[in-house]
């Protein structure tokens, strides 16, 4: 069982459109995940409310407003009901295979992470229809460009690691997330990555 999370930009706009295409994936991943949605940016309350998401509201910010991680995955961590995490940035569609993916991990301790495919989405996706995963896939495949290895949208790892311990860093800054592969390697802890076996997409 997974437990998703992630810090919504301001929900307007294009950027209303691609979260909530976003999160509408999530809800549709199987088994269910549990989902997280982390400070208090314009809408989010109502976008959990409406993903029967939780909210936390109550995120520490820097001088700037600008959310910071450590205290997101601090939160989380106490309040999340499932033993495997994931951090995810609000901007990713999730397909059925992330879950999959993530089930086969045999270790004790890990950190999952992997490419993601960019495709230029401008419109509500509809999650409704029987077919929406494959229409999706066949858009990827006509559309979508491989992302290079330099930057991840992603973090999956036990809830019982010491990754979840961050330093104070502010959310949507450079160099975090290199910061973090960089922490599990020096811990010994496996770094998976799951990009040959699964699709997701960056809007």
């Amino acid at each position: 069982m997974l437990t998703l999370f992630t810090v919504p930009k301001p929900f307007a706009g294009h950027i209303d459109v691609i979260q909530r295409n976003a999160i509408g994936s999530w809800r549709k991943l199987d088994p269910a995940c549990e989902i997280i949605l982390c400070g208090n940016e314009t809408g989010t309350g109502e976008v959990a409310d409406l993903f029967a998401a939780t909210w936390l509201a109550d995120i520490a910010c820097n001088e700037y407003g600008t959310p910071l991680l450590d205290s997101v995955f601090e939160r989380v961590h106490a309040a999340a009901s499932h033993q495997t995490l994931c951090y995810v940035n609000a901007d990713i569609i999730l397909l059925r295979d992330f879950v999959e993916a993530v089930g086969r991990i045999e270790f004790p301790d890990f950190l999952v992470v992997g490419q993601r495919w960019d495709l230029d989405l401008t419109e509500p996706w509809e999650f409704e229809t029987s077919d929406w995963e494959e229409r999706l896939r066949r858009h990827v495949s006509d559309q979508g460009i491989l992302h290079p290895a330099t930057g991840s949208d992603y973090f999956v790892f036990p809830r019982d690691s010491n990754l979840w311990r961050l330093p104070p860093f502010a959310v949507g800054r450079p160099v975090w997330d290199n910061w973090l592969i960089h922490r599990a390697r020096e811990l010994g802890v496996p770094v998976v990555d799951i990009t040959p076996v699964v699709t997701v997409v960056h809007q």
